[in-house]
């Protein structure tokens, strides 16, 4: 796990994890808790936007490694550290080097969200956003690609591993509120 807690509830909240884990189920609730919500993959979104072009989990990859390459690895937190102000929480953290410069700001936390893969599946289907994988077997190949990628791209299982606090969403929203409770 990653570095000390600070003491008192943190200031700035990371979250990292696997697609449809629960990463936006536990920034609404810290929403609610009194912390600004900011994503990475906003401001990615915000390029294609710019560029007219489809906002598709591909596209958003592909945008995201393009952005990290051209203005370094930790662009989107730089982006995004200059616009949360007070207590935050900050969603989409997917390389190492995004989480190292969040921690550099002091009262960081990274909150790593994970949960069975069929369950992350049946999830992302539900919420109906232009995943590209038809087939669990196509959403597994995916995220295969997302977890290991080099300096400017997505490192997931890298981030994951340097987490302050890891979250398993196995239950109800009930019991992942719970959990996030207890890292308050």
């Amino acid at each position: 796990m990653g570095s000390p807690r600070p003491a008192g509830a943190p200031r700035l909240i990371g979250l990292t994890g696997t697609n449809g884990a629960g990463k936006g189920e536990v920034a609404a609730y810290l929403s609610r808790k009194g912390y600004a919500y900011f994503s990475l993959s906003d401001e990615i979104r915000e390029e294609l936007r710019k560029k007219g072009k489809e906002i598709t989990r591909d596209s958003l990859i592909a945008m995201g490694n393009s952005l990290r390459r051209r203005y370094g690895p930790d662009i989107l937190a730089r982006r995004v550290a200059k616009k949360a102000k007070g207590k935050a929480v900050i969603d989409s953290i997917r390389n190492l080097s995004e989480a190292a410069y969040l921690r550099g700001r002091g009262g960081f936390v990274l909150v790593a969200v994970d949960a069975p893969a069929e369950l992350r599946y049946k999830r992302v289907r539900r919420r109906g956003r232009l995943e590209s994988a038809a087939t669990l077997e196509e959403f597994m190949a995916k995220e295969k690609k997302e977890m290991a990628g080099g300096k400017a791209e997505q490192q997931l299982s890298r981030v994951m591993a340097t987490a302050d606090f890891a979250i398993t969403n196995d239950g109800t929203l009930a019991s992942l509120r719970r959990k996030v409770e207890a890292l308050l």
